[in-house]
């Protein structure tokens, strides 16, 4: 058996960009039959809700009890939330954060200015795993000419469901080229997206921490969720993917 979890999830409360608060998209995913989610709000340089002038404990803190607040909703539903972040380090460049937590943040203060192979290093050094999230994506807040650094990566996402085909053919082959893991994600910012459902991590175990799925990903234990469909452990390049670098 496969156990279904998004991996690529915005809400209202730390998220400028979000729309509902969390216990209204986690009970999507709950009601289409996912096993739990990870969400990743973007990060402090980022498009973020929280408000930047307050101290830095005030400031994680404020993600943190987004974090619990949904969780609380969770805990009678056999459904798993789990803490992640999509930092911005510039030049509309992302990457997605699992595996750390409120511990991880008090003890980095300021890390969101930090350069990203300090980042980088950081989260490792803690345990932490990084995709870069929608690697090739075209949009007016993303240079096209600051390229992912797969050196400071452990995956990329090869499907993004906000992402055209095209960009997310880019995703898959650079990931192949640079010999990275794979990981798909929703990016749901609103309940009544047509994409939701579409994207995930498939694990054949559950996973209750951030450190038990940094430990999946590492292991390469999650199939990627690619238009509804789970895939092989290694996907083939999926055949709507009908562009070619």
């Amino acid at each position: 058996m496969l156990y279904k979890y998004e991996m690529h999830v915005h809400d209202s409360l730390c998220s400028h960009c979000g729309h509902n608060p969390p216990e209204v998209i986690a009970k999507v995913y709950y009601d289409r039959g996912y096993a739990g989610m990870c969400f990743t709000n973007h990060f402090l340089q980022g498009s973020t809700a929280i408000d930047k002038t307050l101290p830095w404990e005030d400031k994680v803190r404020a993600y943190w009890n987004a974090y619990l607040r949904v969780k609380d909703w969770a805990k009678d539903k056999d459904f798993d939330i789990l803490f992640g972040l999509e930092h911005h380090y510039g030049s509309g460049k992302e990457v997605l954060t699992y595996g750390i937590d409120l511990d991880f943040l008090l003890a980095h203060p300021n890390i969101d200015v930090a350069p990203i192979k300090d980042y980088c290093d950081a989260v490792h050094e803690a345990g932490g795993f990084i995709s870069q999230a929608h690697p090739f994506r075209r949009a007016p807040y993303i240079d096209p000419n600051v390229l992912p650094q797969p050196e400071l990566l452990d995956a990329a996402e090869i499907y993004n469901a906000g992402n055209s085909d095209e960009d997310n053919s880019r995703g898959y082959d650079f990931a192949k080229r640079n010999h990275l893991y794979g990981t798909s994600g929703g990016d749901t910012h609103e309940q009544h997206e047509s994409n939701i459902g579409k994207a995930g991590m498939a694990f054949p175990y559950r996973i209750k921490t951030e450190k038990e799925l940094a430990n999946a990903l590492f292991r390469h234990d999650g199939r990627c969720i690619i238009n509804g469909v789970i895939q092989p452990a290694e996907p083939s390049k999926p055949s709507f993917y009908h562009f070619v670098f």
